[in-house]
């Protein structure tokens, strides 16, 4: 499936497409708004995707056909992620809560609350173990998947958090904020380690290398920086 990427649009349809011919292989139809989040699991053999309809859809990408429509938040999707054995998947809503679902059996595990304001990106772990949340309300929340229960609470930014993401051993999290600033904290204590400032603009998108050396950050100042240990 090395070969397949995966598009969602606001036509309220993803398109599964073959990179060497540039053909569309699938058209994924039954999302009623637009298509916000995409997520190939680790497999490559389900995608999920998560809508502005307040849903969430699995989809297999053998057939292009639904396995399973994950409702249960009371407003729009704003990310979806899969952990690595691909058991379990997450999604963030503007409704303020994560939830956490079982892929094969399309049913909720755990609802995760805490925020005050939207849910603007989820991420887990590289062992799944913890999943990690970012919020308009300033904070990310760390949350254990198995029990649901919050660990730590990131404190510091004073604007909303877009991004954010596990460094690949798991023992980082980078956070990017409309306060020009992102920020690396220690996933156990939830301490902040180091204050990335440069940015004369809001940060969007930020993330760690393979090895968790360097990161790199996107910012609505037209630039990007990378930063290194």
């Amino acid at each position: 499936m090395g070969t397949n990427i995966a598009t969602g649009s606001m036509d309220n349809t993803a398109r599964l497409w073959d990179v060497e011919t540039g053909e569309c292989i699938h058209t994924l139809l039954g999302h009623t708004a637009e298509i916000v989040s995409l997520n190939f699991d680790t497999h490559g053999t389900r995608i999920i995707t998560g809508s502005f309809d307040h849903t969430i859809k699995i989809w297999d990408t053998r057939n292009g056909r639904v396995a399973h429509t994950l409702s249960g938040h009371h407003g729009e999707i704003s990310s979806t992620s899969f952990n690595y054995s691909s058991d379990l998947c997450i999604s963030g809503s503007i409704d303020r809560t994560c939830k956490i679902w079982d892929v094969a059996s399309g049913q909720c595990v755990h609802t995760l609350r805490g925020h005050n304001d939207e849910i603007l990106d989820v991420a887990f772990n590289s062992t799944g173990s913890k999943l990690v949340t970012a919020s308009a309300d300033g904070t990310s929340r760390v949350f254990n998947t198995m029990t649901g229960a919050c660990q730590s609470i990131l404190i510091g930014h004073e604007g909303e958090i877009s991004k954010v993401a596990f460094n690949p051993p798991g023992s980082r999290i980078l956070t990017a904020s409309s306060d020009k600033s992102a920020r690396i904290w220690d996933a156990d204590s939830g301490d902040c380690v180091q204050i990335l400032e440069g940015h004369t603009d809001e940060i969007f998108s930020c993330a760690f290398n393979y090895h968790g050396d360097t990161v790199i950050t996107g910012s609505k100042d037209n630039t990007c920086r990378i930063w290194k240990n």
